[in-house]
């Protein structure tokens, strides 16, 4: 019986997608998705999906962020600028960003205000909220990945060293294919970037399958542990794979 998992990123008004069944290493499927639905309910219907958006939004944000942004920052250490802290509940539903920011202040003590990189992701973060309220069924296959969390365990609780964009993006991305391929992802699973798809998106997405594969087995870690909830009883956790061994 297949078992297929799936890892998705945010990539131009869409989702980057990688499938791959655990019981046949050599069925496997990428592509661009236009919603997360058309994953889920796509002729793989994989069991566990690990995804690269915030899930989970507290009504007051304590603290400076997310019990899940705070957890994924302190162990990231010097990457943790990857980790954008996520606004309160009203403020991903603003109607601008202006309004986001004022009301992001209202509800979180200290008060802070969301960074453009996070508010140019609410779309995404609109739609899987909307999703997994709407068929709370999906909870327990869709779960918050973050790439760099993924690739900060695959390389031993290390940090990378290495940018995924910039100058030296061409080692960074080299680097986080040698971390998945040793992960067991198969060559050309990593190798099957689909056209148009940006180079880091694919790779992102395959860090979130690799994480949907240890939440499988059993073998991922949540930060927090345990998860903290919101209003609507979803989870406020990221997860990350289980450590490489050094």
């Amino acid at each position: 019986m297949a078992r297929w998992i799936a890892g998705l990123d945010g990539c131009r008004g869409a989702w980057a997608g990688a499938l791959f069944d655990c019981d046949d290493p050599e069925r496997f499927r990428c592509g661009l998705f236009e919603s997360v639905a058309a994953l889920l309910d796509g002729p793989e219907a994989p069991v566990v999906a690990g995804i690269d958006v915030p899930i989970g939004l507290p009504d007051r944000i304590l603290g400076g962020g997310r019990a899940a942004d705070l957890a994924a920052r302190a162990r990231l250490g010097p990457a943790r600028a990857s980790v954008f802290p996520m606004p309160p509940r009203a403020a991903v539903y603003a109607p601008d960003y202006d309004t986001a920011k004022g009301l992001s202040r209202q509800f979180s003590d200290p008060p802070f205000a969301p960074s453009i990189q996070g508010w140019n992701i609410v779309r995404y973060i609109r739609e899987v909220d909307g999703l997994l309220r709407e068929r709370p069924e999906w909870r327990s296959r869709l779960h918050e990945v973050h790439p760099e969390v993924a690739f900060h365990a695959l390389n031993g609780l290390r940090p990378l060293g290495l940018p995924k964009k910039g100058p030296r993006r061409h080692e960074g991305l080299a680097l986080r294919r040698t971390l998945l391929a040793a992960a067991g992802l198969p060559e050309a699973l990593i190798a099957a970037r689909t056209p148009g798809i940006p180079a880091d998106d694919h790779l992102d997405a395959l860090a979130g399958l690799v994480t949907a594969r240890d939440i499988l087995l059993g073998l991922a870690q949540p930060l927090p542990d345990p998860p903290e909830h919101d209003a609507h009883g979803l989870p406020v956790v990221i997860w990350a794979p289980a450590p490489a061994m050094s």
